[in-house]
């Protein structure tokens, strides 16, 4: 799993989310933090709180071209 610090221009301040390798989102934070590294810092301390096993299968970057070879 990864930290990811994130914000928004109508909300300036740093918040932190959670991802699997599949991309979804695990979690996120409500609290606000002055700073990109803050906003990671306490997402990497919930992490390992958490204690859980990235079971998911990483998206493929790619879409392979078969469909279009009948053509």
């Amino acid at each position: 799993m990864q930290v990811t610090a994130f914000s928004t221009p109508s909300c300036p301040e740093w918040r932190w989310r959670i991802v699997n390798y599949a991309g979804e989102i695990i979690e996120e934070s409500h609290d606000l933090f002055p700073t990109i590294s803050a906003a990671v810092a306490s997402g990497t301390k919930r992490l390992v709180q958490m204690n859980v096993v990235d079971r998911s299968t990483a998206q493929r970057a790619y879409r392979t071209t078969s469909h279009l070879r009948g053509r």
